[in-house]
């Protein structure tokens, strides 16, 4: 019975120490021609911890409440709802704020250079520039287009000039695409 009690007890313990093993860390940047760099040796002050955030529901659920208090205070500012500044980054960047779109978007907003420079985005990956510089220009386009939600948002994705020689959602398969998706999950975010 005590033999038996003891490979019990070891065994656990055995466990145990195998859990209790530090995990090797990961540190990354990406430079400016969008090379991303990986070690486990920092030897340059861009590197950051790696957080994965593509693996499991913990990850995932991290991932979308990340910028929370950043979307709520930008949306607050520009009086604007942060589910539906929330919905547009989902949709944008997945909350990325590494991504950049084959035409040179960057961010969790997805700016493009031009926007980031009239908007005083200085870093479109800083998730802090990037939300208040994206907010701002949306709150631009709310106030040249009489305030219509959807209208802004078909300017967002598709530019101010294409809405207003449609005179509506303009009739491109990505922004009809896009304006769907944001007000989708704007409902699953209020």
């Amino acid at each position: 019975m005590i033999q038996k009690f003891f490979i019990v007890f070891l065994s656990v313990l055995i466990t145990l120490s195998v859990i209790a093993q530090p995990k090797a860390q990961i540190y990354t940047y990406t430079d400016r021609d969008g090379v991303l760099h990986f070690t486990n040796v920092p030897t340059d002050k861009r590197f950051r911890l790696y957080k994965p955030t593509g693996f499991g529901a913990r990850a995932g659920l991290y991932r979308h409440q990340r910028y929370d208090s950043i979307i709520k205070l930008a949306a607050r500012k520009h009086g604007l709802d942060w589910a539906l500044i929330k919905a547009m980054i989902h949709v944008e960047s997945n909350f990325n704020p590494r991504a950049i779109s084959r035409k040179g978007a960057k961010g969790l907003m997805q700016l493009m250079p031009e926007t980031a420079k009239r908007m005083a985005v200085n870093n479109s990956f800083d998730p802090w520039e990037n939300i208040n510089g994206g907010v701002r220009f949306f709150r631009h386009l709310l106030s040249q287009l009489n305030g219509d939600m959807i209208l802004a948002l078909a300017a967002y994705n598709a530019g101010l000039d294409a809405v207003r020689k449609y005179k509506r959602v303009p009739p491109f398969r990505e922004t009809n695409r896009f304006v769907k998706k944001v007000l989708y999950y704007f409902r699953h975010y209020q």
